[in-house]
């Protein structure tokens, strides 16, 4: 199973779709890759600015809407290694701010090939940045509360299926996954 399963899936799961006109991406969805586009864009910039300044609301227009605020031009070049280099970046960095927010072991649980620790929805407001949070509220339309829910039931499956040799994969290696 690759991750385009996994999140074809999520499209109309729990907090999918809600009435937001037929088809399309789910906010966690967009949520779960924005994270991770999120994390890697602003680690290629360096930056430290802040993304909201984009306008507030669901903007559920697709995955281009992600990367706004960001200064990342198109979104997708970021990097040598496109979308895979993207998502591999993206993923290390949180990995990381998990570690640093001391949920080291469920995060490793979720790379590893065992099986994959819950994070409540609280605790991940507390790994997650109220940066982080605003940014990912404003692109789906999402409240605080749904995104976290949505979020924590949902990246630990996001996370296994990115990892399936229980590592980080290359770039390469992730674009043949998505």
């Amino acid at each position: 199973m690759g991750l385009l399963d996994v999140l074809n899936g999520m499209q109309n799961g729990p907090r999918g779709n809600r009435g937001l006109g037929g088809g399309g991406m789910s906010p966690i969805t967009m949520a779960l890759l924005g994270l991770l586009a999120y994390k890697a864009v602003k680690s290629f910039r360096g930056s430290t600015s802040q993304p909201g300044t984009a306008p507030a609301g669901p903007a559920l227009g697709g995955l281009g809407d992600l990367f706004k605020g960001l200064g990342a031009g198109d979104g997708m070049g970021a990097g040598a290694g496109g979308l895979g280099g993207l998502l591999t970046g993206g993923l290390g960095d949180l990995l990381k701010q998990f570690q640093g927010a001391g949920k080291e072991d469920v995060a490793k649980s979720w790379v590893g090939t065992g099986q994959n620790q819950p994070i409540t929805p609280t605790d991940l407001g507390k790994v997650l940045t109220p940066e982080q949070i605003d940014f990912l509220m404003a692109r789906t339309g999402l409240s605080r509360e749904e995104l976290l829910a949505g979020l924590s039931e949902q990246l630990p499956k996001a996370v296994d299926v990115l990892t399936p040799q229980g590592r980080l994969p290359r770039p390469d290696e992730m674009n043949r996954v998505v």
